[in-house]
């Protein structure tokens, strides 16, 4: 027989099948082991709304669950919400062990569901590859105890640190193998995220292209005075998702014009409060559904989120490409915090990653 770390491995790699699909659920997969150690079911939350991954395992291994041991990426949950609760069904499906990866961090859950368990006489083990299974979901997991979206801050950088030739200039630095990377993760995420300044250097369309999306793409606009144009090209991919323009409610109350044309072009305006903060418009983006974000530029958004203490993951990509002395220069490097830190080639550039590390 395998050990319990061997099957939270293949309960894992089975979750991965939600990859971009769940949100704002997490990714969470279950397998069923007889007495023999021969894996009967196996499962894995789909999509939102859908079943959860322990009653597909458990539907999967109909009456060869009777004895058996469920493995699961996620504590069974507790309560009622798009779908049942799972704990009741786990209990009710005549199983002699359950072994999870994480306790589920949801206030309505957060220990419950293995309660409910316990209390029916099932042997429960909890940390199984619970740091794999938080990395996983590290989305959902911020969402829950930090209340925000999980924040990746892109960048490209020439070899000399540079961003662009000129501020205000719109350069690509990336080549073919980064382009499909980048537009890869575009598929998974929740939303993307620019600065005013971006929107007119560049005028992106910001969709994934050329790779398949299962969710409309929330894009992000931060735009404190409401500078981004009607004519933006933002609003001719509305079908790819709803754009959203982040302001102050005095700027909206001010120019009430602009917020008008902006509107009827499409955008939604999160007007905030004189003294709000970064950090409750990422709040409020969650509150709307948006578990990860990516903040892709420019160099001003990226120095508020970084400074604001609300970056996760960086990811930079480096170019070979040397702008000179008049590029635009980004954050001071070294980043600090950052660790441990990946790299890997893609053609002629190089994406280095890493998590930052907090002590709070």
């Amino acid at each position: 027989m395998l050990t319990d770390t061997e099957y939270m491995a293949r309960a894992l790699a089975i979750a991965e099948r939600g990859r971009g699909r769940t949100s704002p659920n997490p990714m969470v997969g279950a397998v069923v082991v007889d007495r023999e150690g021969v894996v009967v079911g196996r499962g894995s939350h789909e999509f939102a709304g859908g079943p959860h991954a322990e009653v597909h395992a458990l539907r999967d291994a109909g009456a060869r669950a009777r004895g058996a041991t469920l493995y699961c990426t996620l504590e069974p949950c507790s309560h009622v919400g798009r779908t049942g609760a799972c704990a009741p069904v786990v209990a009710d499906a005549g199983l002699a062990r359950v072994v999870v990866a994480s306790a589920d961090p949801n206030p309505l859950v957060n220990g419950s569901g293995l309660e409910i368990l316990r209390n029916r006489g099932i042997s429960v083990t909890s940390g199984v590859l619970d740091r794999e299974a938080r990395t996983l979901n590290a989305p959902f997991f911020t969402v829950m105890t930090r209340h925000r979206p999980f924040i990746t801050m892109k960048v490209a950088l020439s070899a000399d640190d540079r961003i662009a030739i000129r501020p205000g200039v719109r350069t690509s630095l990336t080549g073919p193998a980064a382009a499909r990377v980048i537009h890869r993760d575009r598929a998974e995420i929740d939303a993307i995220a620019i600065g005013s300044g971006t929107v007119l250097a560049d005028d992106p369309s910001l969709t994934a292209r050329g790779a398949y999306r299962y969710r409309p793409l929330v894009r992000v606009v931060f735009d404190s005075r409401l500078r981004t144009p009607p004519t933006a090209r933002l609003f001719s991919t509305l079908s790819a998702g709803p754009v959203i323009i982040v302001s102050r409610r005095s700027s909206a109350d001010s120019s009430p014009g602009r917020a008008a044309a902006l509107q009827a072009a499409g955008a939604e305006i999160l007007a905030l409060e004189q003294d709000s903060t970064l950090g409750d418009a990422m709040e409020r983006l969650a509150a709307q559904g948006v578990s990860s974000i990516i903040v892709e530029g420019g160099v001003t958004l990226h120095r508020a989120v970084w400074d604001a203490g609300l970056v996760d993951c960086v990811q930079m990509y480096r170019t070979p490409r040397v702008l000179g002395a008049d590029g635009l220069e980004w954050l001071r490097l070294p980043l600090p915090g950052l660790g441990p830190v990946t790299e890997r080639r893609l053609g002629a550039d190089r994406l280095t990653e890493a998590y930052v590390h907090r002590t709070n």
